[in-house]
């Protein structure tokens, strides 16, 4: 997160003139603040630094004492550091003595797990109070905001004192919350019943884990409590996970994370939840009908996805429009229907993604500055940070079946990568769709070691309308993962080297 504000700085700073004239185009409407932004998540932190950059006198408001929201306090971030943890410990108890190094006695030391989560969230997010923030001029109120009139924003501070901005613009950047799963209703202090905040803090490695919820967040954090020593099953409602993910990938996805120990009941519903002192029984049913039946678990984790968070906002009282998910309804340049009210992140509708927020962020800063923002919806990635990594952009090859698009398709598997081998992870596959009269790049979907990274150069070939051909043809480094990025690619528009 830090790295891509930092990208926004050093483009900042090689167009100082058009900071000035920011300056001058907001400041001559008045007001104590060109922009205001409710939500210090990564769209509301990343669109006050970048509004600081354009030279626009900016203010941030955030209720929950620490900046970056969600995913830095207790989502993507801290997850990721459980599963590097958990990846570790994993590796040195299992598998290095396959490459020969042998480890005796390996245990978890819970504590200093947390600590070491705790410490880089400490981290980030003083990173961007104490220096960030101040570096580009922001003002910081630590409060809950509320918009009583367009270009009025009331910050309730710690203590009580309410603190009220006059302003040109205002950005709600509230993110999103837990959806509340009524059968199974959360008690993080209980420790019993937990979503994915509790998830992250949970005091012992629960011997039976029962995840709700297939997706993301679900396969994750069962990923991190199984790799531990955890008994985890999945309890999905459809007939297969991360159902928006490409279904070939997310069938033998599926088949891996069942080799490495994860159980799941696909098709199933959870209907009602008995909590006791020793743990949690669940009642399940068939999701098309059938006889119910019973599944014990000392610990059970609702992931069963997120909603906008609008609470005590006063966008009803104001005039702005949500949509029946409580979605904040915006047009291209993400105007509401309130002069001088924008939205943009988890609040609005689009994939509930820290990456898209943020991009989201500089493009509604630059259009109120008078530039010309825009978000490619059709090259947002999203991963998967289990292990293997799954990471995909683009249309899948079930859309494209569905739009009656003529397409190729190139699959080269780790199987046949060099370094996939050296490092002994060596399944999955790099999947191109191509749409076959251009061979323009359609879709790319990865499964396998760095599958987070490696995404990143079919995001940019399909921002540049790069075809498979010019992958293919772009020279990559030998042995790397990368490589079969690129064969896949000649797969897709020829024939591949390697396989």
């Amino acid at each position: 997160m830090l790295s891509s504000t930092a990208r926004a700085a050093v483009a900042a700073a090689t167009h100082t003139p058009s900071r000035h004239l920011a300056r001058s185009f907001a400041s001559a409407a008045g007001g104590d603040y060109d922009v205001v932004i409710v939500g210090g998540g990564p769209g509301g932190y990343v669109a006050a630094i970048k509004a600081g950059q354009l030279g626009l006198k900016t203010a941030c408001v955030e209720g929950r004492g620490r900046l970056g929201g969600t995913c830095l306090n207790v989502g993507c971030i801290p997850s990721k550091a459980m599963l590097h943890s958990s990846h570790l410990y994993e590796e040195a108890s299992k598998h290095m003595k396959d490459y020969g190094v042998i480890v005796n006695d390996v245990s978890v030391d819970l504590d200093a797990m947390l600590k070491f989560k705790e410490g880089t969230v400490d981290k980030l997010t003083q990173g961007i109070e104490g220096y960030l923030f101040k570096k580009n001029g922001v003002d910081y109120y630590k409060g809950w905001g509320k918009v009583t009139a367009p270009g009025q924003v009331e910050a309730t501070l710690e203590g009580g004192e309410v603190q009220k901005l006059s302003t040109k613009n205002v950005i709600i950047a509230t993110g999103s919350e837990v959806a509340p799963l009524p059968p199974c209703p959360v008690d993080n202090e209980k420790g019993r019943i937990v979503d994915s905040t509790g998830a992250l803090s949970l005091k012992e490695v629960p011997k039976k884990m029962i995840v709700i919820g297939g997706g993301y967040i679900g396969l994750e954090m069962g990923s991190v409590w199984g790799r531990l020593g955890a008994e985890v099953t999945v309890v999905e409602y459809l007939d297969r996970i991360v159902p928006a993910m490409d279904s070939e990938v997310s069938k033998q996805f599926m088949r891996t994370l069942k080799g490495q120990g994860m159980k799941f009941k696909m098709g199933t519903k959870v209907t009602a939840s008995d909590v006791t002192d020793s743990g949690v029984t669940l009642t399940v049913e068939p999701s098309k009908g059938g006889e119910a039946t019973t599944l014990e678990a000392d610990v059970v984790l609702v992931a069963t996805g997120r909603r906008p968070y609008t609470t005590g906002l006063g966008l009803e009282e104001v005039g702005v429009k949500t949509d029946r998910l409580g979605r904040v309804e915006v047009d291209d340049e993400f105007k509401t229907g309130v002069d001088g009210i924008f939205a943009i992140g988890d609040v609005i509708d689009g994939p509930m993604l820290a990456h898209k927020a943020e991009e989201e962020g500089i493009a509604c800063v630059e259009n109120i500055a008078g530039k010309h923002g825009h978000v490619n919806y059709d090259v947002i990635p999203g991963v998967v940070y289990t292990n293997p990594e799954v990471a995909t952009v683009g249309k899948t090859e079930d859309e494209l079946k569905e739009a009656g698009v003529e397409y190729g398709k190139g699959v080269f598997n780790f199987s046949a990568n060099s370094r996939a081998r050296c490092v002994g992870e060596s399944a999955g596959m790099v999947k191109v769709l191509t749409d076959k009269a251009t061979d323009r790049i359609l879709g790319v979907h990865i499964m396998g070691p760095n599958a987070g990274e490696l995404i990143a150069e079919a995001v940019l070939g399909m921002e540049y309308g790069a075809s498979a051909e010019d992958i293919a043809r772009t020279c990559h480094a030998h042995p790397t993962l990368s490589e079969a990025v690129k064969e896949a690619c000649a797969a897709a528009y020829d024939k591949p080297i390697n396989a």
